[in-house]
């Protein structure tokens, strides 16, 4: 987070550029990355793509619901190019797994045409990527950029479309960089795996198994078309599932030359529960406020000055450490502490009257990468021994440099054994983060769904997004807070696990704020149906966890209007 006066959480950094106005669309990154053994300089890279240019058909490619064709026109280059057409709930993925090398860099670049169209890559090994542009008349090219994990030998590009939208166009799509295993360029792509089959099951997680595949190295889960879990092994519990609901799943087979075709398809269905979320005694509805452990023109607050209305304080921020994943806490002389006895005295204070004080993990200066098994142990251990120094109750994740969903899920289920049933596990995303259940954020959420408080998504700083309807909303009304809370709510959270988070002034946030009636009015709709603007949900969350800001102090800043006015609400809600 940017600490000058114009700042918050998740902050401006990461915030897409193009999403201003109705969004002028920009590209991640264009310029080639050649790691050490690529293509030397002055030699054109080649592409690691199979059947680019879609001049085969479909072949090398895999289109989710059959969504996929090719078509003579219009096309980029060549014959032929994609199209994929969105239908219901399925979004028009469309697929391939490609051979890569280890720690080595890459460039993703793919020609498009259409509304609201998506290109990235998963399984990278650190960050997974993406870029989209949301009206492409002719052909645009979109490109992104990453780098490989320690252990990555294959990821899978991909191109989407969007819920509700027509027919979307990609052409000549291209990955470069190093290819794939250069020890074993006679491996062949394994089998489909065979003899898949569930196991236990509980409210939130099916166990499920298969039969080992000659040649794989590792093994895909799909849950109902998505990609939700990589294992080595011939087992994997899926998780983040709501109660007494039946899933499809299958998986398939990898090794450095690609990825198999898909299994038989088997379904399993959870048993009855109460849709699962953790939180120790956060009360059914909740306010959050983010407490700022240093100066940036807002009031400075000791902790005890926090107001009564919130429920949840986040204090802002831990730091990085020189260990992968692993965080550390420094109380910032500029909040007036005479010593830390004090700091640890008032969250005791604030935890017997009620309310709950988590240790925030991100911002400007918190850059925690947690991408591998190693920097998730170093994580959940480093938060572990400041619940135990401080006294927190719990995590709440912020992070501004992207978040591996297998490798968060893993540190936060390793806390979750170490702090027990009382642990308070929060999440405050950008509006990008939680707009699709394939980004990162949102798997961490359903992953965790068990176990997991509240995700306060930040609706502001983000230009105009869309909401569960496919229409475009700008931020700043209260349809942008209810249509892009739907997509959360129908989309695998529990109502308990949704709050609104917005800022407590305008000096609070570069742009999205909106006043304490508007939240009032979207906290309504949502919980009551009432107070709606032009979007109303087709039903009501009677159970919504409440609404968040950046933060207690900007807050105490403006006299207290944001708590004095939402809070009274949220705690009045059915």
């Amino acid at each position: 987070m940017d600490r000058a006066p114009h700042s918050h959480p998740t902050r401006l950094r990461r915030r897409f550029a193009r999403l201003t106005g109705a969004f002028a669309a920009t590209a991640l990154g264009a310029t080639a990355l050649v790691a050490l053994g690529g293509t030397p300089a002055g030699a054109a890279a080649a592409n690691l793509a199979q059947n680019p240019g879609f001049e085969s058909g479909l072949s090398g490619w895999t289109c989710s619901a059959g969504s996929g064709s090719t078509v003579a026109s219009p096309v980029h280059g060549g014959s032929a190019a994609l199209k994929a057409t969105p239908a219901g709930t399925d979004n028009a993925r469309c697929a391939q797994t490609v051979a890569v090398r280890p720690n080595s860099s890459y460039t993703l670049t793919a020609w498009v045409q259409g509304s609201y169209v998506y290109l990235g890559a998963s399984g990278t090994g650190t960050t997974d990527v993406s870029t989209w542009t949301p009206s492409a008349s002719g052909w645009q090219q979109l490109s992104t950029s990453f780098t490989t994990g320690a252990n990555t030998t294959s990821v899978t590009v991909y191109t989407h479309g969007w819920y509700g939208q027509p027919a979307y166009y990609a052409d000549d799509i291209s990955l470069t960089g190093p290819g794939g295993d250069p020890g074993n360029p006679g491996d062949p792509v394994p089998g489909a795996p065979s003899g898949l089959k569930t196991g236990a099951v509980t409210s939130s997680s099916i166990a499920l198994s298969w039969s080992p595949v000659t040649g794989a190295t590792g093994y895909h889960v799909y849950r109902d078309g998505s990609r939700v879990q990589s294992v080595s092994g011939t087992s994997a519990t899926v998780t983040g599932l709501t109660p007494s609901t039946s899933y499809r799943f299958e998986v398939t087979a990898t090794n450095a030359a690609g990825e198999s075709p898909r299994s038989s398809a088997v379904t399993g269905t959870t048993s009855a529960g109460s849709g699962g979320g953790g939180g120790g005694t956060v009360p059914r509805h909740a306010v959050t406020g983010y407490w700022q452990n240093f100066d940036n023109g807002a009031a400075v607050q000791k902790l005890r000055d926090v107001q009564d209305q919130y429920d949840i304080i986040a204090v802002a921020f831990a730091d990085a450490t020189g260990t992968p994943g692993a965080v550390d806490f420094t109380l910032d002389p500029a909040v007036g502490y005479g010593s830390e006895q004090q700091f640890k005295d008032d969250i005791k204070a604030k935890q017997a009257a009620g309310k709950s004080v988590v240790i925030s993990i991100g911002g400007q200066n918190g850059t925690v990468s947690v991408n591998d098994a190693a920097s998730a142990n170093n994580f959940a251990d480093s938060v572990y021994a400041l619940m135990r120094e401080y006294g927190f109750n719990g995590v709440d994740i912020d992070l501004e440099n992207g978040l591996n969903a297998t490798y968060m899920t893993q540190a936060l289920r390793a806390l979750s054994a170490k702090a027990g049933s009382g642990l308070v596990i929060t999440m405050a995303p950008q509006t990008i983060d939680m707009q699709s259940t394939s980004n990162g954020y949102f798997q961490t959420a359903l992953n965790i769904k068990d176990i997991l408080t509240v995700v306060n998504m930040q609706y502001y700083n983000s230009g105009s997004m869309l909401g569960c309807d496919g229409k475009v909303y700008s931020q700043g009304s209260v349809d942008f807070l209810t249509a892009l809370a739907c997509i959360q709510l129908e989309g695998g959270l529990s109502p308990s696990q949704v709050g609104l988070g917005v800022p407590a002034s305008t000096r609070g946030a570069g742009s999205g704020y909106v006043s304490p009636a508007i939240v009032n009015n979207a906290l309504d709709c949502l919980a009551r149906g009432t107070n709606c603007g032009s979007f109303k949900p087709a039903r009501t969350y009677p159970e919504l966890r409440g609404a968040m800001t950046w933060s207690t102090n900007w807050d105490a800043t403006a006299g207290n209007a944001w708590s004095g006015a939402v809070g009274p609400k949220v705690h009045g809600l059915p």
